[in-house]
């Protein structure tokens, strides 16, 4: 088995609009196999979350307050795809994390789409997002996300979820996001 942080996970550093590790990618990944044990499953097959311990994690995620200001983008999140909508509050900065989830694909995952960094099988796991929360608690796929997935944007990888189980964790990820927003 190997594990590696993505290309794409790699945007997530101090200076981005993301949550981010205050530590090498060599040490990320050893910190995911030596928590390998709590992986539990994600929002399909091929794709995991391990829960690791928030010590230097920082989540960009901030809990909204009435009125806060909103501004938005229209980028890609990456060269090559296309853009997507992003929605943030600018008055704020990143808060030490409380929980955080590493979300990892298998290479077999990324392939169907050609955004594996390791060879195609299911021994090979890739590090795609540090979910750090400022809850607790779990914290669902942002809903944004989730439908692009599901939808087949560009960049977005399949859910494989019928129309209930899809609606049942967009309804889950609706209410847990909507007072919530990243810092730009």
């Amino acid at each position: 088995m190997m594990i590696v942080t993505n290309n794409f996970a790699k945007r997530q550093t101090v200076d981005s609009r993301f949550s981010h590790f205050d530590g090498t990618w060599t040490e990320l990944e050893q910190l995911v196999m030596d928590y390998w044990e709590t992986a539990k499953p994600g929002y399909r097959s091929g794709v995991i979350l391990i829960r690791v311990p928030a010590e230097r994690f920082f989540s960009s995620m901030v809990e909204l307050k009435d009125g806060d200001k909103l501004i938005g983008e229209f980028v890609p999140r990456r060269k090559g795809e296309s853009p997507r909508k992003t929605l943030g509050v600018a008055s704020r900065n990143k808060l030490p994390a409380l929980s955080v989830d590493i979300v990892l694909y298998s290479s077999k995952v990324l392939a169907e789409d050609d955004d594996n960094d390791l060879p195609s099988n299911d021994e090979n796991w890739e590090i795609i997002s540090i979910n750090a929360s400022i809850t607790s608690g779990d914290t669902p796929i942002h809903p944004m996300v989730l439908l692009h997935n599901h939808f087949g944007s560009s960049g977005g990888t399949a859910t494989n979820l019928n129309d209930g189980d899809f609606a049942d964790l967009l309804r889950y990820s609706f209410n847990f996001w909507r007072d919530k927003a990243s810092c730009t």
